[in-house]
């Protein structure tokens, strides 16, 4: 209950400050200015209907409001920078209409407030139409990565990489059914799944993983928890939960792998900022391991990669930032991270990050295209 009454606060407050500067400020006719109060006030209670989906509300039905009000929440996003850019732009024309002589009407600043408030409306809202089109179409990405000392036997093995997923409020079993299926197409010998595949109860969303079910792959599927497994529920739960589904789940723990005779070791931990019970436990998911076999870490977070190179981890996957997410919001996610996307090196370790293959809150990417890592194993010369 708390939560929901800071999160009505939160939203009044942004509605109310909207409301001023999209129609007050710009003095929008009182029929217009009656209909844009009305948009508004449904979207704050739509936005605050969403925030409950998957926690309390059942996705089943209250998925069409989550999936109305996350979106919402990113067009409020691009308004509010724009508003910050309208604001600068008036500034420098106020500063120079001081130096310039001759009459200006009252109407002129107005009447230039009001075109670039309605450009800024329809920009904003085309911007997230692109971006929930870009969120719902995953790509596979196919990245080579080359280890020092990879057996023979894994020369040319091809490990499919899906992480954040954040099904449950906005989106449900179909995206993960085409996810599964984009995954089985690429035939990968391994499948790792890096975390954050729900936003919600295990009761109200555990369902919309039912088609992870149908993964299969030679060396095997796992999984290791992210930051939202703790979010809305138990974490153990929904580890648990994976493990009915055929995900072997990682718990501050290893697995030997087996290809052609040879051998490498598929390490996991809890997500970064897990508190006990499920603190992550690194050198306890590395103990045991042989001296000379290659190992692979799954860990959600790319900050564990300082620890993974100090305890001699080849190679690191991790998702997390989804890339920013939402064009301009990357520099601001790199200042948290060590790094972002893609494959990076840390001393003798390399970490690949994910985009991510779904979104969190608004079902939205903007310059971040959702993706399928397919990551393909060489010997480095």
């Amino acid at each position: 209950m708390l939560r929901l009454l800071v999160v009505g606060v939160f939203l009044a407050l942004l509605t109310y400050l909207l409301h001023r500067r999209l129609v007050r400020a710009p003095g929008l006719p009182r029929p217009a200015a009656l209909a844009a109060a009305l948009v508004l006030a449904a979207m704050f209670v739509l936005t605050l209907v969403a925030s409950g989906v998957g926690t309390v509300l059942d996705p089943a039905w209250a998925r069409p409001f989550g999936f109305l009000g996350w979106s919402w929440l990113a067009v409020v996003l691009y308004l509010m920078l724009g508003l910050l850019l309208i604001g600068a732009g008036l500034l420098v024309a106020r500063l120079a209409r001081r130096g310039r002589p001759g009459p200006t009407t009252d109407e002129t600043p107005r009447r230039g407030l009001r075109i670039a408030t309605a450009v800024l409306v329809v920009a904003a809202v085309a911007a997230v139409g692109y971006g929930t089109v870009e969120a719902d179409r995953p790509r596979i990405v196919t990245v080579p990565v080359a280890l020092q000392d990879l057996p023979a036997g894994f020369d040319g093995a091809r490990i499919a990489l899906v992480t954040d997923l954040h099904v449950g409020p906005a989106r449900g079993a179909d995206f993960v059914q085409r996810v599964v299926d984009l995954v089985a197409e690429e035939q990968p010998d391994l499948i790792v799944l890096g975390g954050d595949l729900a936003d919600g109860t295990v009761e109200l969303v555990g369902s919309d993983l039912e088609p992870l079910r149908q993964l299969q792959a030679p060396l095997g599927v796992y999984g290791v928890s992210g930051n939202h497994e703790y979010y809305s529920d138990d974490a153990e739960s929904w580890l648990d939960r994976w493990e009915t589904l055929g995900v072997r789940a990682l718990r501050n723990e290893h697995v030997v792998l087996e290809r052609d005779g040879d051998v490498v070791a598929l390490a996991g931990v809890h997500d970064y900022t897990a508190t006990e019970p499920h603190h992550p436990d690194m050198p306890a998911a590395l103990d045991g391991i042989a001296d000379g076999t290659p190992v692979i870490l799954a860990a959600h977070q790319p900050r564990h990669v300082d620890e993974a190179r100090e305890l001699g981890v080849d190679l690191q996957l991790s998702g997390h930032t989804h890339g920013g997410q939402m064009w301009p919001l990357r520099p601001f996610v790199s200042l948290a991270n060590p790094t972002v996307t893609g494959l990076d090196r840390f001393g003798d370790t390399q970490i690949y990050t994910s985009q991510g293959t779904g979104a969190w809150g608004p079902p939205v990417r903007v310059g971040t295209p959702p993706e399928i890592s397919i990551l393909e194993l060489t010997a480095a010369n």
